[in-house]
């Protein structure tokens, strides 16, 4: 009976492994020098979690149990919640604002597409505890600081929520959900439908429209023109003046909406220059108040994620490989030769015969996994204090001593 992987995940190869590892430790140390610690938080979590952050709707598309006490629990289908909960949990008393990231695998149960799995990897960035411009540009500056670091190009637009809700001061909490997604999907048919059936007055419906529509480099004389000089709109205004500084090339466009109710200020996405078809966006995020939902206080946030498998599809980094070393021995010398591989494998990465192969098959088998060197353990080589080293491109071979060689391959 042959049992193949569950629908929507993948198995990673050696070769891909190691690239991805690659990659992913760049990201880190990008993290790490921007002043950020890592967490971990566990695989499955409460179900409750997740419903309280997007609504009971989502549980179709988690992978949700009972576990053996009767509890409801699910696979995290991302980690902001996450993290809020643990912020909750263990973080309250610590200094603001707190620098986080992680990178984990999520789940969610949905239709596998290119780019988009079953499970998958998120890269993301939590400032908890400000709410001001400076933490507003600098998670933006972050992600595209990250981005850069690993050769992936794309372009962001910058949105801000809060300008958009001073137009909409006055109308029910829930309409204002509703004319967010709406505004997220770009669905301006049924926004306009649903304007109507509320009966709003035609200048705030001309607004809207203007607002939303507007996309460009310079546009903010256009958006105070339409919503005025709002405190909103200066802080956002404040924020674009700090990411000139750190460097980092944006565009404004109102329409970014993010869809989810807990967003409250600047929302941000960039997206892929191509590779990716339709599933191009590669990172997201914005300001957004979640921390009350799950016991804690009045605590402003700021983040994103970066889905990590998309841009492994465009990424065009290649990890450099490492230098293979084979250890070739006769059965008289293999105890030797395993003294010599255990002291060589502190500096070098080294293969040793395990099959009990004659001297052709071990040189075969150094050729077969493109060995840089092989190192060849003979009686006569051992007594006079040596070894043979032949490099595998060029086939020159000389007998060294063990320091000459680690000096020589390292």
């Amino acid at each position: 009976m042959t049992v193949n992987r569950p629908r929507g995940t993948r198995d990673f190869l050696p070769e891909d492994t190691a690239r991805r590892k690659y990659v992913e430790n760049i990201m880190r140390s990008v993290a790490c020098n921007w002043g950020y610690s890592e967490i971990i938080t566990p695989t499955f979590e409460h179900l409750d979690l997740f419903t309280l952050k997007s609504g009971e709707g989502i549980e179709r598309e988690l992978y949700n149990f009972m576990d053996k006490g009767g509890r409801a629990m699910t696979l995290r289908p991302e980690l902001t919640a996450s993290v809020m909960r643990l912020y909750v949990n263990e973080l309250q008393s610590f200094p603001k604002p707190l620098n986080l990231f992680y990178f984990e695998n999520c789940f969610r149960y949905e239709r596998p597409q290119k780019g988009r799995f079953r499970e998958f990897w998120q890269f993301g960035v939590e400032l908890i505890g400000s709410g001001k411009p400076d933490s507003d540009a600098e998670v933006i500056a972050l992600a595209d600081a990250l981005l850069k670091a690993i050769g992936v190009s794309g372009y962001m637009k910058i949105g801000n929520l809060a300008v958009i809700r001073t137009l909409l001061r006055g109308l029910q909490p829930e309409i204002v959900s509703k004319i967010m997604r709406l505004v997220d999907k770009k669905e301006y048919t049924g926004l306009e439908a649903l304007i109507e059936e509320i009966g709003v007055e035609e200048q705030l419906k001309s607004n809207l429209f203007k607002l939303i529509k507007l996309e460009g480099r310079y546009i903010l004389p256009q958006v105070n023109g339409i919503v005025g000089d709002s405190p909103e709109l200066v802080a956002f205004e404040k924020t674009l003046k700090l990411l000139d500084a750190y460097g980092v090339d944006y565009l404004l466009d109102f329409g970014i909406a993010r869809g989810l109710d807990y967003y409250t200020g600047m929302v941000f996405e960039v997206y892929a220059e191509g590779g990716l078809g339709a599933q191009k966006q590669i990172c997201g995020g914005g300001s957004y108040q979640l921390i009350q939902l799950f016991g804690g206080g009045d605590v402003p946030s700021t983040g994103f994620g970066i889905g990590f498998d998309r841009i492994m599809e465009i990424c065009p980094l290649v990890n450099p490989a490492p230098k293979k070393v084979v250890l070739i021995s006769k059965p008289e010398t293999h105890l030797e030769a395993i003294k010599l591989a255990t002291e060589l494998r502190k500096y070098l990465l080294v293969h040793i015969d395990l099959m009990e192969r004659n001297f052709k098959p071990q040189l075969s088998f150094a050729n077969t996994i493109n060995a840089n060197y092989v190192i060849i353990v003979g009686e006569k080589e051992l007594g006079v204090g040596k070894l043979t080293l032949k490099d595998m491109v060029s086939g020159k071979q000389e007998l060294l001593t063990l320091g000459e060689i680690i000096e020589k391959v390292s």
